[in-house]
């Protein structure tokens, strides 16, 4: 298909074409125009297909009609007699479950509450929610990347940017979640909250910022304490006193469904394991053959990953910058250990679905599927499990384990300290709580509604498609360490991806999708490009570094790469050591400045070496150069902002508000990008 025209009709025209005009011509114009007729069939179907690169339409996740059917939420609160509607812009699925939390608590304050995708409604809409008495908006957005929304709230920001509605009338608050390491941090819920005001909405309670560097489940109970009180005083209404633990979903089991109508791990459709077909997304990963798992590190008790995906024939593209994210599966024996603690015969089939009609979500995952399949590949089995989770579970125990759980969920200082205690620092996830707590005995179905969903992860891609375009590779480092209670810790994803190696001839397959960056080199090749990334914070840049050597052997110009690399040691973690070697040699790197922190007696980074080549690096800023930063976002990436306000003052001659400007300006042109993580 090209052009928008099938091929099939491009035949079928023609010869109406030339029947219709047969009996007016000779046999010789018959024949000219019949030739001009095929050269201009060539060029516009064959030739132009040629030139043009295929474009594919994103995967939609519901059928439009369901779209359409989910839209009308106006309508919806008004027909099920709700006034608290909680709209959520979630990445990872926190400020989702909060979103659902904060509609359940509604019913404790003689209010109606539901949930709402905002991708899913009509947001404009929001200027008829007046229309209802005692009405409500409630937004948990979440803060993505560098200050951006996330995919869901992306639409709703767009148009809040440019919305000139009159939402007089309209209450609110919001609860943004974030992290402070980041630069940005809260910066949707910030700009909502000044949005929302300036359209003339009135804010009922201040707002709130959860931290996901620190505590954000006590950071959301802290406000929502503060929140409802404000809610009933502005709107005349009581606390009923009431905890409502009402179940969300209802259990159907099945006994003789079909395997082909049971999810075996699918995100989105049915069968789409074995069936796979393009475009690839985050509800239709592709199942990425691992071509290569090799071990990175040349010593010590760590381990990095470099793994290489297949993509050949998948008709996935991506870009130098971008990431990959794979979509795990939980550690077998958890999910073995769970089953046996609570009795359950894992392969059950059964389906969960939402008792309220009204509901956006008929399934808290995709249904019908086995509680082993359910355990192991939608729900998040080894996170901390947050307050409302254990204060349901709290029902299903004798009372001294009621007591005591009741306790630590409960909303005074000290519950929070012995909940940060207890399930934070000693890292406990739902097994260690029913294991710790033998009484506990909750029915399978509840604690698989209760439970976060699975989220896939995100990896730096460390390679360029102009030199693997049929190929991705990742740099990862296995996650594993000891809580003080003595339990090992492992990373879900790190470690599932330890056993994909080929072996004799069989590939394991993994379900990946590309997601797109703003991580770029600058359009310009000769452009100076400095990459600060320690650790696999290389990832992204060895991406950087094979497409700069791609155009050189291009023959173009290419402006000065300087790299700047740590680790702890030269003899064990120097990541791709002989790769960077060669591009020092060819001349692709201009320059390699590394640093080895547990090597000499004093730890050096690299934000140190980048103070120790300040000159090197201001005629390179001076210049017009890039300079990008990759890694962690709580320490190396702060110390390297305040080096380069060093950089800038000292060999700049900048006053200090100047350079602080001076990078800002950098970011807003994309000069300055980050790809941190905490």
């Amino acid at each position: 298909m090209s052009n928008g025209v099938p091929d099939s009709e491009i035949p079928m025209e023609t010869a109406g074409a030339v029947a219709a005009e047969e009996g007016m011509f000779s046999t010789l114009d018959f024949f000219i125009l019949s030739a001009l007729a095929g050269v201009c069939v060539y060029y516009f179907f064959f030739k132009n297909k040629k030139q043009e690169e295929p474009t594919f339409k994103k995967l939609t996740v519901q059928p439009m009609q369901d779209r359409a059917s989910n839209t009308g939420f106006i309508e919806k609160l008004k027909s099920s007699g709700r006034n608290v509607i909680v709209f959520y812009g979630s990445q990872t699925g926190t400020a989702e479950e909060f979103a659902g939390r904060l509609a359940k608590d509604a019913t404790c304050y003689g209010m109606k509450g539901m949930v709402a995708d905002p991708e899913e409604c009509e947001m404009e809409d929001l200027v008829k929610l007046k229309e209802i008495d005692n009405a409500l908006a409630i937004f948990c957005m979440a803060t993505y990347g560098e200050g951006d929304p996330t995919d869901n709230a992306q639409e709703f920001y767009d148009w809040l940017q440019n919305a000139d509605s009159d939402l007089t009338g309209i209450k609110f608050a919001i609860f943004g979640l974030g992290n402070k390491t980041y630069e940005h941090f809260n910066a949707m819920g910030e700009f909502m909250d000044k949005k929302l005001e300036e359209l003339g909405a009135e804010r009922i309670y201040e707002l709130g910022s959860g931290d996901d560097d620190g505590n954000i489940e006590e950071d959301f109970v802290t406000w929502k304490e503060k929140f409802w009180p404000a809610v009933c005083e502005h709107f005349g209404v009581e606390a009923t006193g009431d905890q409502f633990n009402i179940r969300q979903y209802s259990l159907t089991t099945y006994d003789d469904l079909l395997k082909e109508k049971t999810y075996s791990g699918e995100i989105a459709r049915l069968g789409s394991f074995r069936n796979q077909k393009p475009p690839y997304d985050a509800k239709n990963p592709y199942l990425a053959p691992v071509n290569v798992n090799r071990e990175l590190h040349k010593g010590g008790d760590r381990s990095c990953m470099h793994i290489e995906f297949d993509i050949t024939g998948s008709k996935i593209r991506y870009e130098a910058g971008d990431h990959v994210a794979v979509y795990p599966v939980n550690n077998q024996d958890i999910v073995n250990r769970i089953g046996k603690r609570l009795n359950v015969d894992l392969d059950q089939v059964f389906t969960l679905t939402n008792v309220d009609e009204e509901a956006s979500k008929k399934h808290p995952f995709p249904c019908p599927t086995t509680y082993r399949t359910a355990l192991s590949h939608y729900l998040d089995i080894t996170s901390m499990p947050r307050t409302h989770i254990l204060r349901e579970l709290a029902e299903y125990g004798n009372e001294k384990d009621k007591e005591f759980i009741v306790k630590m969920t409960s909303s005074s200082p000290e519950s929070k300290a012995s909940y940060s205690d207890w399930i934070i620092k000693d890292h406990r996830n739902i097994l260690a709580v029913l294991e710790s707590l033998p009484s506990l005995m909750p029915p399978i179905d509840h604690l698989l509604e209760l439970l976060p969903r699975l989220q896939a992860r995100y990896y730096s891609i460390s390679s360029s498609p102009k030199i693997h375009p049929t190929s991705i590779h990742i740099t990862a480092v296995i996650v594993q360490y000891n809580t003080r209670t003595g339990r090992e810790v492992e990373g879900v994803a790190t470690n599932w991806l330890a056993l994909k190696k080929p072996d004799n001839g069989i590939k394991y397959q993994v379900p990946i999708y590309v997601r797109k960056s703003q991580f770029r080199l600058p359009f310009k090749t000769n452009t100076p490009v400095i990459m600060i990334g320690p650790g696999t914070g290389l990832a992204p840049f060895r991406g950087f570094i094979q497409e700069r050597q791609f155009v050189r052997k291009d023959g173009k110009t290419v402006g000065d790469t300087v790299l700047f690399y740590g680790c702890r040691h030269k003899a064990q973690d120097f990541l791709y050591e002989d790769e960077l070697n060669d591009y020092q040699n060819d001349g692709t790197l201009t320059k390699m400045h590394v640093a080895f922190s547990r090597d000499g007696p004093n730890k050096v980074y690299v934000q140190h070496l980048l103070g120790n080549n300040k000159e090197e690096v201001w005629k390179m800023l001076d210049a017009g150069g890039h300079i990008y930063v990759c890694g962690d976002a709580r320490n190396m990436a702060r110390d390297v902002h305040d080096t380069l306000l060093k950089v800038l003052t000292e060999c700049g001659g900048m006053e200090q508000q100047v350079a602080v400007d001076y990078i800002k300006k950098m970011q807003s042109k994309g000069r300055y990008s980050c790809d941190v993580w905490s």
